[in-house]
């Protein structure tokens, strides 16, 4: 494959990975949102404690889907920096093939670290999503039976 190609499913890669992480902020404010409003004409009762944890869920999902998006932009500008270490272009190391590999070990170290972060808080903030989702059905079934 041509590295014009590897480029261009690098690139599709990551514009899908921000659509998702977006779209999943998106939803979160979304709900967010709809549990106020649903909300807003209730006195505070102990049957709300389910939608409250759902609240909190999607809040933790919005936090941690901001977290993902600021690792992704680290990694990113890590592998910028590595790119130019290698090619000798980094304006600290300049061409001395010894600050070359010390510095390029220490990028590739960082960007790994990075990588893995952005990996977990993803997952964090899609597991909070649904976490929440289920507390807010949860609230929703215990106010119909309450109803009755």
């Amino acid at each position: 494959m041509s590295s014009d190609r590897l480029l261009e499913l690098y690139r599709q890669h990551h514009t899908a990975q921000d659509k998702y992480t977006y779209f999943l902020l998106a939803v979160v404010g979304a709900a967010i949102g709809f549990a106020v409003n649903e909300t807003h004409s209730m006195k505070m009762a102990m049957s709300q404690i389910p939608l409250a944890l759902a609240v909190i869920c999607w809040g933790l999902s919005f936090f941690f889907g901001c977290k993902q998006l600021q690792y992704v932009r680290r990694v990113l500008w890590d592998n910028s920096d590595l790119l130019k270490i290698e090619f000798g272009k980094h304006e600290l190391v300049g061409m001395n093939p010894e600050l070359i590999k010390l510095t390029a070990d220490i990028a590739r170290k960082s960007l790994a670290d990075g990588a893995k972060r952005a990996i977990i808080f993803d997952r964090l903030q899609f597991r909070f999503l649904i976490t929440g989702v289920i507390f807010y059905l949860g609230w929703h079934i215990l106010e119909m039976w309450l109803r009755k």
